[in-house]
């Protein structure tokens, strides 16, 4: 092998582009939108909250999205908060958990794309002898007061619009 054919082997790897990141959940887009309909991007049954969407039809704000609770019955095993305020990445313990592509039915060259980040909890919670986790409210109220709540997961999304603007 020739030193010149040795060399290029070697940095092969190093010009390859970065891997994009692949989402935990593999999904086809989600069929075309019609303006003005609202539709369930996703539910997220243990932060008891479900994503909604919908296409505008303004042109400085063509999608919207939002975090709609479930149930006032539920009870929340993971917590959805503001993208901005958590910053996810790898970094720093999130997964890309999902990524919704929603196509827009009057302009197909556009889409909104929700991307889902998810940071799991590395603790496992504590089961008693019957192999059940259980929350007993007095001990619930002791570690609230010291401050010591058991971690949950924490999920965050992030809108972007991607293709062109029809007129």
């Amino acid at each position: 092998m020739s030193p010149r054919s040795l060399l290029s082997l070697v940095l092969l790897p190093l010009a390859a582009p970065v891997a994009a990141q692949v989402p935990e959940m593999q999904r086809p887009a989600a069929s075309a939108q019609a303006d003005g309909v609202v539709h369930t991007l996703r539910q997220i049954p243990e932060a008891c909250a479900r994503l909604e969407g919908v296409f505008t039809g303004e042109a400085g704000n063509p999608y919207r999205y939002s975090a709609v609770r479930t149930s006032e019955q539920c009870q929340a095993r993971a917590r959805f908060v503001d993208f901005d305020k958590a910053r996810p990445s790898e970094a720093k313990g999130w997964k890309l958990n999902d990524v919704i592509r929603v196509p827009r039915a009057t302009c197909p060259s556009q889409q909104a794309v929700v991307r889902v980040w998810r940071l799991p909890v590395q603790q496992a919670p504590k089961l008693d002898g019957q192999g059940q986790a259980r929350i007993y409210l007095e001990e619930a109220r002791q570690q609230a007061a010291a401050g010591a709540m058991p971690k949950v997961p924490l999920y965050a999304a992030k809108l972007t619009l991607e293709g062109k603007a029809c007129r």
